[in-house]
């Protein structure tokens, strides 16, 4: 069964994809098997990266009007001398204190960029519901950006949240919520552990992952999550998910690190992390990793609560946002009540 044929799918996403023209763009991409070599997998997220820049062009002539949105772009330093570029967008009218989200985009940790369209388009609609946005453009493992594994792209996000906590004021802020999708909300979620571990986790307000990556694929999965059996093949592959496991992660090393990979999180590395709130999509192949990391934050004595779109694909509402209004008005509302909650006095 292809997604097209699962009677799951919302019928207007099956229409769209059933108007594309032939032909499967990412068939194009080069062959991973599940023992392909780093350098392989590096070829293939290159060329997914190109084809994610070629697509950026459709998103681009959709692209709202954004003129009520300003954008600061600001590079900072991490204590090992590495640039981090923020990009600090907020409403061309702001009055007062707002909430602030961190976004990371996604991309598996390995390709695609803070400014791609899609990535944009999603900050500033945040933007225009009245929150300040503050996009980091990580280190990726992989792509344009050179070949940096793990824990490059963590670190650049650990140094841009304490950045943005330490100027609060300056940023005129009142809460920190770091917020990503797919291998963003990996980070996302990653990057609270990390704070937590060494002692900062006061800096984070709360996390919203949609879709987190969070699980990397070795040898195997665990029996519980269903969609990696339910959902394969359709936007996703065992072989792709090793591709991208393996660029993360060169060597091997890390595959029950939770900072890598958050699923492998133990109660006491949990214990103590802000409220958590998880979006999780029916058709996707890692929706399920998300809704039993929730159940562990909740075990561990963490605000979590986790939701799946029904009939939606991966991240739909960056992905397709034309085509799920209702569901891109319901998350950012979401996102942005949840930051409104946060808010310190």
């Amino acid at each position: 069964m292809t997604m097209l044929d699962d009677k799951r799918l919302d019928p207007r996403v099956r229409k769209a994809m059933s108007g594309m023209p032939a032909g499967d763009p990412a068939a194009l991409l080069p062959q991973v098997i599940l023992s392909s070599s780093y350098e392989d997998c590096l070829q293939w997220v290159a060329a997914m990266e190109t084809l994610h820049n070629e697509q950026d062009s459709a998103m681009l002539a959709a692209m709202p009007d954004f003129s009520d949105v300003t954008t600061e772009k600001r590079t900072i330093v991490s204590d090992e001398g590495d640039e981090i570029d923020l990009f600090i967008e907020r409403p061309k009218e702001a009055v007062g204190v707002l909430p602030c989200v961190v976004h990371i985009h996604g991309g598996g940790m390995a390709f695609t960029t803070a400014m791609a369209a899609g990535a944009t388009r999603w900050r500033k609609t945040l933007v225009q519901q009245g929150l300040v946005v503050v996009a980091v453009e990580f280190r990726n493992s992989g792509g344009e950006l050179g070949n940096h594994p793990f824990p490059a792209g963590l670190e650049d996000c650990a140094t841009a949240i304490q950045w943005v906590n330490k100027n609060r004021s300056v940023l005129n802020i009142s809460s920190l919520v770091v917020a990503g999708e797919s291998g963003g909300g990996n980070l996302a979620v990653a990057v609270a552990i990390k704070a937590n571990v060494e002692g900062w986790v006061d800096a984070i307000d709360g996390v919203y992952a949609m879709a987190p990556m969070i699980l990397g694929f070795y040898t195997s999965v665990p029996n519980e999550l269903l969609s990696w059996r339910e959902n394969e093949g359709y936007q996703g592959t065992r072989e792709i998910m090793r591709a991208m496991t393996r660029v993360y992660d060169p060597k091997d090393e890390h595959e029950k690190n939770p900072m890598a990979w958050p699923f492998h999180a133990r109660q006491d590395v949990l214990k103590g992390l802000p409220p958590h709130i998880i979006i999780n999509y029916e058709m996707d192949l890692i929706r399920d990793d998300g809704a039993v990391f929730a159940r562990n934050l909740q075990a561990a004595g963490v605000a979590a609560i986790s939701r799946t779109v029904t009939g939606a694909p991966h991240v739909a509402e960056i992905a397709l946002p034309d085509l799920m209004p209702e569901l891109v008005d319901d998350t950012v509302g979401s996102i942005v009540g949840f930051a409104i909650q946060l808010a310190r006095s």
